[in-house]
This record gives structure tokens, sequence and C-alpha cells, in this order.
């Protein structure tokens, strides 16, 4: 058995240290090989995620051959409209700050503002503390964050929770990472007002909308994990309901997709249920046509 690559604090500082050896040790590469597997597009975030990754890998090394390192401050802010994969990226970002040694355990434990902001005197500080309580070791993530502040209510709890937050963010970054999520522009407003939580947070990921053919390969994935495909029919349907879902103001990227599917499944057993005839494998995993063509998406109303 190889020795390990990470010394014994007693043993003398290497002259030389082998990254490569360093990065197979720690087992990230196959974590950013699944990201980029598991996830449809979004290159520009897998990029930024792996020069994270690399940032600490070296961080590491030069602790490692003795060099003067600050604590990296791990603190992030992820940005993005909904269903652009915010919450699965976090998951993983847990787990590659984990095996490069940064936090303990490496779980997720994510939040909203009714997780930590309490509605009546004293109890705020409990919940935020418990919420806390739970994420040590790991990452907490914080989603639509900027509903913690409420200026227009005088009698809101959220600055206490925010106050709360800082200060754990400040003095246990050692045992504790926490991401901020939400609408862009939302968290460029809550960042002005609340500067201290600008001046902690080292990295900004912005997630981009998913083009048409990303939705559309999604959807496929989708499918295929639920032991479903579309027809030919069903799939030019779907490329005019992405159209048409994309210009409402609800639209949800990969969520709204997903919830497309779970719709036309159901249309899909009801019409089978209905024909009441002897059925085959094809029938009961294929989506046809009509099942998306059903959608009031398509029907030019609002609400899908």
């Amino acid at each position: 058995m190889n020795a390990p690559l990470i010394p014994d604090p007693a043993a003398a500082t290497p002259d030389r240290l082998d990254l490569a050896a360093l990065w197979r040790e720690t087992e990230i590469g196959p974590l950013l090989a699944e990201l980029d597997r598991d996830l449809i597009g979004l290159k520009p975030v897998k990029d930024r995620i792996r020069e994270i990754a690399a940032h600490l890998l070296v961080t590491k090394a030069r602790k490692i051959m003795g060099l003067e390192t600050s604590p990296p401050t791990l603190h992030m802010a992820f940005t993005g409209n909904p269903g652009t994969g915010k919450t699965t990226v976090a998951l993983r970002m847990a787990s590659i700050l984990h095996r490069l040694g940064y936090v303990r355990k490496g779980h997720l434990v994510s939040v909203t503002r009714d997780d930590l902001v309490g509605q009546y005197i004293g109890h705020t500080a409990p919940k935020t503390k418990e919420v806390l309580k739970r994420a040590m070791g790991g990452v907490l993530f914080i989603d639509e964050a900027y509903y913690l502040y409420r200026p227009e209510n005088e009698k809101d709890y959220g600055q206490e929770a925010i106050e709360i937050l800082l200060q754990v963010m400040e003095n246990q970054r050692d045992d504790l990472v926490v991401i901020l999520a939400g609408y862009a522009d939302r968290m460029q407003t809550f960042f002005s007002a609340n500067p201290g939580f600008r001046s902690r947070i080292a990295h900004h990921v912005d997630f981009p909308d998913y083009r048409d053919d990303e939705l559309l390969r999604i959807a496929d994935v989708i499918a295929e994990k639920e032991g479903y495909r579309f027809d030919e029919g069903a799939r030019a349907a779907l490329a005019d309901y992405v159209v048409a879902r994309r210009t409402q103001p609800d639209f949800a990227n990969a969520r709204s997709i997903r919830n497309a599917f779970d719709r036309a499944r159901l249309r899909q057993a009801i019409r089978l249920f209905e024909e009441g005839r002897e059925v085959d494998v094809g029938d009961l995993s294929t989506i046809t046509e009509a099942e998306i063509r059903s959608s009031r998406v398509l029907a030019r109303n609002i609400d899908p």
C-alpha cells in the first residue's frame, strides 16, 4: 500500500509533491465527471466549479509543503433563475469540499427564510441556531436568501437571523460553508443592503438559463430515468411546448420540464385506462404527441 500523500504533521515537510496524485487521492475527478455527465449544459458553472476545486487543491498542497497559507474563504453565492441546477451543484460542492478536507462531514442542509426566521420575539435566535447546528461540518444552502431582509417591515425578525449568520460565517468558517442562492438582480440588491454578506462571499457562480435544445435533452433524460420515451410527434410537440412555456412569467427551466413530463405521464395513464385494451411494454412506456398537445400551455393558457 502506498503511503498517504498528506503527511503526518510530525513528519518532515516534503521537497516535492505530485499534484496529479493528490488529485487522485482526494477523488475529486470522479465527482466532477459525474457533474459533467448528470447536468445538461451549464458549461460556465462546471468550469467555475472546476476552478474552485483546483484552487482549493493547490491551497492544500501549499499547506502540505509548509508554505504560508491563510485559510481560504469558502462561502459562495449561486445566482440564477429557478430550475437551473443550483441545489444540485451545491450538493456536489459539499462532497468536493469534504473530499478536499475543508468540511468534516460533507452534508448539505437546504433552508429558506421560514426555517430561520421566527414569528415573534425570542423565536428567531433558537430557530437559526438549530439550523446552524445541523449544518456544522458541512454546507448550509439558503435559497432565496434575499427574503431574510425585509426593510419595509419594521417588526420583521430577519435582521436577527442575518446577524447570527454573519457572526457564524466569520467565526466558524473552518467548520461551515454557507451558500446563498437566488435571482441575480435580487441578490445584488440584498448584498448592497447587507455588505457584511458581500465581504464574506469568496465565490460567485452565475447559473444561466437552459437553451431550448438543452431543455429537450433534459426531457429525454428525465423520461429515460423513469422508463419512458417520447415518440416523434411528442418530441415535436415538446419543442413547441418549450417555446411557449418560456414566455410565461413562472417559467422554471428544468423544473418546468419535469412538471411537464409528470403531467404528460398522467395524461398517458388516463388515456390507456379509458381505452381499456390490452397493452404491451411500448404502450406503457411511450409518451405520444396527444399527451403533450393537451397541455394548457399549448392552448395559450397561462396556467400550465
